[in-house]
Order: structure tokens, then C-alpha cells, then sequence
């Protein structure tokens, strides 16, 4: 996200903006899990599944998909966050990413599914635009567990969530 909390200037706006140092360790932190979930506005954005790890797209009608499917690298859900969550379990994922939108990240937020927060801030001011959660009204404290300079002047910060 920029310096001043904004992910996206509008909903299908494309994330080439970010910084390679912010591609590189989202390549490495997704890769790691081995799933990253994320919304069909978010899907349409970057155009094309992620290589190496299965893309899990939360989608309005799956079936409109059903050609662009490829087992175990681009698959289509319907459902809630429990589901999704319920459903990569049953397939042996431990653990997966949630790589927005901010629509996905807060209905996962709102249902208690998120354990950790991974935020790269960039040296950007957009002013106005998409906030990393939209859509419930949420009150989730964090506990900063991390903050590394990850170069091209972005910082990356983790935090876990606090129940």
C-alpha cells in the first residue's frame, strides 16, 4: 500500500505501481504457503495466475470460469471465508495468503480468519482510493512483530493479530 494506507486508486486498478523489491518478497512469502487466496475483481487486476502456487479465486459464479480452470494452479470457489478456509484444509494446505482485495481481506478479518498481517508500504501518495479492508467496520488490534526495509525505499511490516 502507499504511505498513506491506499492498495488501489479504484477497484480495477493494476498493481504494476508497486516496487520489484514489493514483487520480490510477495513472490517468496506466497510461494512459501502454497496458495493465495483472492478476490475475482483482484484476479481480473493481475490478469493471469501466479506460477507456482495454487491461485484460489473467490468468484460471483465459478462456472463463468470453467475454461480458464488449471488443477492445482487456477481454481474458481464460491463461498464464505470458512468454506474456503474449510476447503484448502481438506487438501492439505497448512496455510495459505490472502492477497486481497479489500473486500476479501475484510470479510476474512470480520470472520476471525486471519492470523498474521503482511503490509508493504511504498514511497507513494495516492490520496484517494481503495483501503487494504473495505466493506465491514472492523476493530482488530495488531502486535507489530516486524518492520524490515526491503528496498526501493518500501518497508515491509508484519504483524500478528491479537484475539
Amino acid at each position: 500500500m502507499t504511505a498513506d494506507g491506499i492498495v488501489a486508486k479504484h477497484i480495477s486498478h493494476n498493481a504494476d505501481w508497486t516496487s520489484k523489491a514489493d514483487k520480490k518478497a510477495f513472490i517468496a512469502e506466497t510461494k512459501k504457503h502454497g496458495a493465495i487466496i483472492m478476490g475475482e475483481t483482484t484476479y481480473k487486476t493481475i490478469g493471469r495466475p501466479l506460477p507456482g502456487r495454487l491461485n484460489f479465486i473467490l468468484a460471483q459464479d465459478p462456472e463463468t470460469y470453467r475454461e480458464k480452470v488449471i488443477p492445482n494452479t487456477l481454481e474458481f470457489f464460491s463461498g464464505a471465508p470458512r468454506d474456503v478456509i474449510q476447503r484448502l484444509k481438506s487438501r492439505g494446505f497448512e496455510s495459505a495468503i490472502l492477497g486481497g482485495g479489500p473486500f476479501t481481506n475484510s470479510s476474512f478479518l470480520q470472520e476471525g480468519l486471519v492470523n498474521e498481517v503482511l503490509i508493504t508500504v511504498e514511497p507513494r501518495l495516492f490520496g484517494n482510493g481503495m483501503t487494504f479492508a473495505k466493506g465491514h467496520d472492523l476493530d482488530i488490534p495488531l502486535e507489530l512483530i516486524r518492520t524490515e526495509e526491503i528496498g526501493d525505499g518500501a518497508v515491509h511490516l508484519h504483524y500478528k493479530v491479537l484475539r
